[in-house]
């Protein structure tokens, strides 16, 4: 990957190297990501967990992801840190490795969270660095960089249904090779970003012309509290399908737990495929009605979902997704 573009080139036009670049490492990290919720068949059978310590494993794993991204945020804001990405993905083949060895619950909780904790240092500083190379088309950076994610969320159940189900949890550990990719990719990325803000500093009043706006403090305040709620409300349906819908199938219709991944798979590609399309119908008809659509057009389809069977599960999950 070349990481010496020009400086205006590196202000003013679209790096796509760098943003594919950054794409296939949220790729495999997600990937990784995905590996948790996919072997929760595995893990509960072999351990004999309850449902509510499955729960317990996820609001871990969550809370871990999330509550650390607006801390990291804010620090990165102060000091942006170009290899700050390379560093969260060390976090993350630490817990990786640690799962693969896991032989209880409480083992289980602290692998875990440090894969969480790898992806809270990851996103943030992964998404500034895509509106970076953006050069000024930043609904079709985030759709690139989102892509990658769900790409990798929704091949992660396939993955897991034929490589962990037949082979253990032990075969967990092969996965480490993804991690360890990306951080040589995420250690190159580093140094081009660094670079990037080099050159911006450079440039008089181009940070100031980045955080401009016209809208007032509290005009800001409410659009943020409103993106929060509907934000929350979008990951915790995702949550509660990602963790319990392959138990879900399994219980209701009888199939496998290879099966059952399959049928995750649709639900996560479905939801790659979304993203690719939101990003540039966002920036022609405008973000919020993208947002709105894509949040409540979701409710009649899920309603109707505890009362399909098999095929039309397999249906709705799609525009669910």
């Amino acid at each position: 990957m070349n990481t010496t573009t020009t400086p205006s080139d590196i202000v003013e036009k679209t790096v796509f190297p760098i943003l594919f670049a950054i794409s296939f490492s949220h790729l495999l990290n997600d990937t990784i990501q995905s590996l948790i919720p996919a072997i929760y068949p595995i893990v509960k059978n072999t351990y004999h967990l309850s449902f509510s310590q499955i729960g317990l494993i996820t609001l871990t794993f969550q809370m871990a992801a999330s509550l650390f991204q607006p801390f990291v945020g804010m620090y990165t804001d102060k000091k942006p840190q170009p290899y700050s990405l390379a560093v969260g993905m060390t976090f993350t083949l630490c817990g990786l490795v640690m799962l693969s060895l896991s032989n209880g619950f409480y083992m289980m909780l602290a692998s875990v969270a440090l894969v969480g904790t790898g992806s809270s240092v990851f996103h943030p500083e992964a998404s500034r660095m895509a509106s970076a190379a953006s050069g000024g088309k930043r609904g079709l950076a985030q759709s690139i960089f989102q892509l990658g994610g769900n790409a990798g969320s929704s091949i992660g159940p396939l993955l897991a249904a034929w490589i962990i189900v037949p082979n253990g949890q032990l075969s967990i550990i092969w996965f480490s090779i993804f991690a360890m990719l990306a951080i040589v990719i995420l250690s190159r990325v580093g140094t081009w970003y660094k670079g990037y803000m080099l050159v911006l500093h450079a440039k008089k009043g181009a940070a100031k012309e980045l955080v401009a706006n016209n809208f007032s403090r509290n005009k800001v305040t409410l659009a943020v509290i409103i993106l929060l709620i509907l934000i929350f409300s979008k990951y915790f349906y995702m949550a509660s399908l990602t963790s319990y819908f392959t138990f879900y199938v399994i219980d209701k219709f009888n199939l496998s737990v290879q099966t059952s991944q399959i049928y995750l798979f649709v639900f996560l590609a479905s939801v790659a495929a979304g993203t690719l399309a939101g990003g540039p119908i966002g920036d022609r008809f405008g973000r919020k009605y993208v947002i709105w659509f894509s949040i409540l057009g979701t409710a009649p389809f899920a309603l109707m979902l505890p009362y399909a069977n098999l095929f039309w599960t397999g249906v709705l999950i799609v525009p669910i997704g």
